[in-house]
């Protein structure tokens, strides 16, 4: 789907707590190419694109059909930045670039806790961390090529891993033929 498109579509996935929304901020304003963060969570919500809210969980359970729907013409067209915990949901074609952060687990415990979560959802998340579920939920959905898995603990982390999908941008910029931005 990529060859079409004048940018990539780039899932930024991870545990929650990981720091992909402020990746997905940093990395809108440091594009070499034109990007538009779509924080998916957030989308679920405003668009109404789930099925019933989840007291125990806190979350919502989210009607992929509509969401896929949803983001179809927009991943079609590209330059977008897909923000969720979750990045088996969305078909191989739409991924350029899969982007999972990890955090150590004590401090995505002390992030969880100030964000208000419930014990059992800080557990369940810290759990998730612990066993790799992300990682390897994007290694099992797509081409190992385009899986990236990065630190995600400290501001030079975030900094550097931004730093480090500017320059892939720029490199596929390249092999796509786009060489104005």
């Amino acid at each position: 789907m990529s060859s079409s498109r004048k940018a990539p579509v780039i899932v930024i996935t991870g545990t929650p707590g990981t720091g992909k929304t402020t990746h997905a901020e940093l990395l809108v304003q440091e594009s070499p190419v034109p990007l538009k963060h779509i924080n998916v969570g957030e989308m679920v919500k405003e668009k109404g694109l789930y099925e019933a809210f989840d007291e125990e969980w806190q979350s919502y359970t989210v009607d992929e059909d509509k969401l896929l729907d949803e983001l179809e013409p927009l991943a079609s067209e590209g330059g977008i930045v897909l923000d969720w915990h979750t990045c088996d949901i969305f078909p191989e074609r739409w991924a350029d670039l899969v982007v999972v952060l990890r955090c150590n687990h004590t401090k995505l415990w002390d992030r969880l806790e100030k964000r208000g979560y419930p014990l059992k959802k800080i557990q369940e998340n810290n759990e998730a961390e612990i066993m790799d579920v992300v990682i390897e939920e994007a290694r099992s959905s797509y081409a190992q090529e385009i899986v990236v898995e990065l630190q995600s603990e400290r501001t030079e982390d975030l900094e550097s891993n931004v730093a480090r999908i500017v320059q892939w941008i720029e490199a596929w910029k390249k092999d796509n033929g786009g060489s104005e931005s």
